[in-house]
């Protein structure tokens, strides 16, 4: 049985990690994949390689764009909470949240083994401590098919999603797969834009990947 699976969204992003990094994870009986670009890939992918590869726990790391203040472009940050954009009807200003109708993404089948229904909302696990003992702040990620192209869109998926701090592709697809396997996972991701800014001269990348290699180093040794 794999002790930890690490998945990584691109190849974009497994280009920018270091060296160093890729050489230690044979330290930690890790096992680093390729997971896919946006929500339907990653999730059908990290299912296939749960039933493979039966890992005891999953880690997503890579890049997202900040949608508030509280990710700083260059850091990397862990997320106790992911939430989904984008299931739901209409578009743009009339987008309505599958919550928001009323509808469930999955009710529990009288069979099933997945203990809780399935909304836009899923919680990872308690919220990381500090050096000090004490409990950081909650730190939701947000999921949807399309980042945005600009600061109106991002804008507009917050004020559906006001505790979202940052954007992705594919962590809530990702974590319901991990959902229905009863597998624990951790979700990291560098800051290398602000959401909406598609100028990738203003990107910091490397400096996201560093400092999310650092996040995930210290998962691993923990």
């Amino acid at each position: 049985m794999l002790h930890t699976l690490l998945l990584v969204p691109t190849q974009f992003e497994l280009d920018h990690l270091s060296s160093s990094f890729l050489e230690n994870l044979s330290n930690h009986h890790a096992r680093l994949e390729l997971v896919g670009f946006g929500p339907v890939v990653s999730g059908i992918r990290t299912s296939r390689l749960i039933e493979q590869l039966k890992p005891q726990k999953v880690i997503l790391f890579g890049i997202a764009g900040a949608l508030q203040g509280l990710a700083e472009v260059g850091t990397a940050a862990e997320f106790n909470q992911v939430a989904c954009y984008g299931i739901g009807a209409g578009s743009g200003d009339a987008f309505e949240t599958a919550d928001e109708m009323g509808w469930l993404q999955w009710s529990r089948c009288h069979n099933d083994t997945l203990a809780e229904p399935i909304g836009c909302h899923l919680l990872l696990g308690p919220c990381v401590l500090g050096d000090d003992g004490s409990t950081t702040q909650s730190l939701q990620l947000l999921t949807s098919c399309a980042a945005s192209s600009n600061s109106q869109e991002a804008e507009q998926k917050r004020s559906k999603f006001p505790h979202a701090v940052a954007e992705d592709m594919e962590g809530f697809s990702v974590a319901v797969a991990c959902r229905f396997a009863q597998v624990p996972l951790r979700i990291v991701r560098g800051i290398s834009n602000v959401a909406g800014d598609r100028n990738r001269t203003r990107w910091k990348v490397d400096a996201a990947m560093r400092s999310v290699e650092t996040l995930v180093s210290n998962i691993l040794s923990s």
